[in-house]
């Protein structure tokens, strides 16, 4: 089965230009950010709040250091990227061919096949690696937290 369903009117794939919106928002928030010398927090740049896990258990959730990543890699810092999260830039190089192809089929009129089997056993496979990758790095690395970390746990106590 074909990848690309070509003979789509463009209002049945908003969805696929909605992907392209996403990560061109992804991609200017990250080009405004400046990745987070600790390898993780570049989050909290956008007022949201430390890692729970950092907090609670001063271990790596699994998507700890993905946006210090993300920022990193946009900013051409590619050692820094791999250091905060080793999956973070081929997530984002994945996600930056996906958005390319979610643009290309909208302009096309064309369907990304998302459907197929050997798409979900990818994104299965993907997931399950991702996950797998995050509980190894969550047993394998204590003291994870930075001194505000640590005090805004200890405040929270």
């Amino acid at each position: 089965m074909a990848l690309l369903e070509y003979g789509y009117p463009r209002k049945a794939l908003t969805s696929q230009l909605t992907w392209t919106g996403a990560w061109v928002a992804v991609t200017l928030v990250g080009a405004v950010l400046s990745p987070d010398k600790s390898g993780h927090g570049t989050h909290q740049e956008l007022g949201l709040p430390p890692c729970p896990s950092v907090l609670f258990f001063d271990r790596p959730c699994p998507g700890c250091g993905l946006t210090t990543s993300w920022t990193s890699f946009i900013h051409g810092h590619f050692a820094e990227a791999f250091r905060a999260h080793p999956l973070g830039p081929p997530m984002y190089i994945l996600f930056t061919l996906s958005a390319l192809a979610s643009l290309y089929g909208y302009l096309r009129g064309a369907r990304i096949d998302t459907t197929s089997r050997g798409f979900n056993r990818a994104t299965a496979i993907a997931v399950t690696a991702f996950l797998a990758f995050g509980a190894v790095r969550m047993a394998i690395t204590p003291h994870f937290g930075t001194p505000a970390e640590h005090f805004m746990a200890n405040f929270a106590r």
